[in-house]
């Protein structure tokens, strides 16, 4: 799958480059305490202005240094590099930061573990400490906040949407550790156990709802994958989505997507990307043998291949974030690490 982002890597760093710089049209998550605080949305995030909305230019962000760091032979990276460097700057980071911290609910669960992975990847990739070193105080106060809001969260989020809280902690315990927050690792893993592993009996006929991105059972899924010893969690898996057990037809087949225009339909390209590269990642960790691991593969390259198209459409609905979820469906996870 590498390959294919290989080949896509250039126009997938023109388009998140192009989207990153772009401020308008522009959807600002700020609760407007009065009329004075009605500005430009550069004034608040002078890194994270642009891609229409802060989590998605967090996420273009990370695309664009993911891209440098394994694909930048494929492309003229210059000016990727100016970007990221007008953008991640140790003064609008620190505006960033204090933001944050200023609005402790802003972006949860979901923007705030896409600013860890990008701080992540930043760590990992060569000649970028400047970056990293950027954006530390930031995931500083995003491990603070995590921290915080684990100990009062009761209940998790499971619809298919940003505020999905297994989607996120996966996210985060991936890139804690590169993200120099490695106290996250054992609240957030141990916050998976608690909600996730009780769960059993999930049926494929929920899915998806007429918005979803992300996959609620999938998800959960692979967050459980990441928290569970290899054998214990394919017995897991086995209570928890017994339909693979024996497979009746296609296992999660692609959605129909009735109008790719419309933002909210549009998710559903989202969602088969997200699928896709959560559908690997199940088969990643069960034996070969493992008779699962057949309908998991067909149902990861049917949604990719159903998506993948639509990631560079020309319509800013869906070019302004569906390539970051096209490079983790082809690429592996966010947290920085080689696969």
């Amino acid at each position: 799958m590498s390959s294919v982002l290989a080949d896509r890597a250039g126009t997938f760093a023109e388009l998140a480059r192009a989207n990153v710089v772009r401020e308008y049209p522009n959807a600002p998550q700020h609760l407007l305490a009065g009329p004075d605080e009605l500005v430009a949305p550069r004034t608040y995030h002078p890194a994270f202005y642009g891609a229409y909305d802060w989590h998605s230019s967090v996420h273009m962000h990370w695309l664009l240094v993911r891209l440098l760091r394994r694909y930048g032979s494929a492309f003229d990276t210059g000016a990727v590099v100016e970007t990221l460097d007008t953008h991640l700057t140790p003064e609008a980071l620190a505006t960033e930061a204090d933001y944050l911290r200023r609005h402790p609910s802003f972006e949860r669960p979901y923007g705030w573990a896409w600013l860890l992975a990008l701080t992540s990847e930043t760590a990992a990739a060569p000649a970028s400490g400047r970056w990293s070193e950027a954006l530390r105080p930031a995931a500083e106060v995003v491990s603070e906040l995590t921290l915080a809001w684990l100990r009062k969260a009761t209940y998790p989020v499971r619809h298919g949407t940003h505020a999905n809280s297994a989607f996120a902690l996966g996210l985060m315990l991936d890139s804690a550790e590169g993200a120099g927050v490695p106290e996250l690792r054992e609240p957030v893993a141990a916050k998976i156990r608690q909600w996730y592993v009780p769960d059993h009996g999930a049926a494929t006929r929920w899915e998806p709802s007429g918005q979803d991105f992300l996959s609620p059972l999938l998800s959960e899924a692979d967050a459980v994958r990441r928290v569970l010893p290899p054998g214990e969690f394919a017995s897991w898996l086995t209570a928890f989505l017994p339909e693979l057990d024996a497979p009746e037809g296609d296992f999660l087949p692609p959605p129909r997507i009735s109008d790719p225009a419309d933002p909210q339909i549009g998710h559903l390209f989202g969602l088969c990307l997200s699928r896709a590269a959560a559908l690997r990642d199940l088969a990643g960790a069960l034996p070969e043998t493992d008779p699962r691991v057949r309908p998991l593969t067909a149902s990861a390259e049917a949604n990719l291949h159903a998506a993948l198209p639509a990631t560079t459409s020309g319509d800013f609905t869906t070019d302004h974030w569906l390539a970051t979820f096209a490079a983790l469906a082809l690429d592996g996870g966010v947290g920085g690490a080689d696969d």
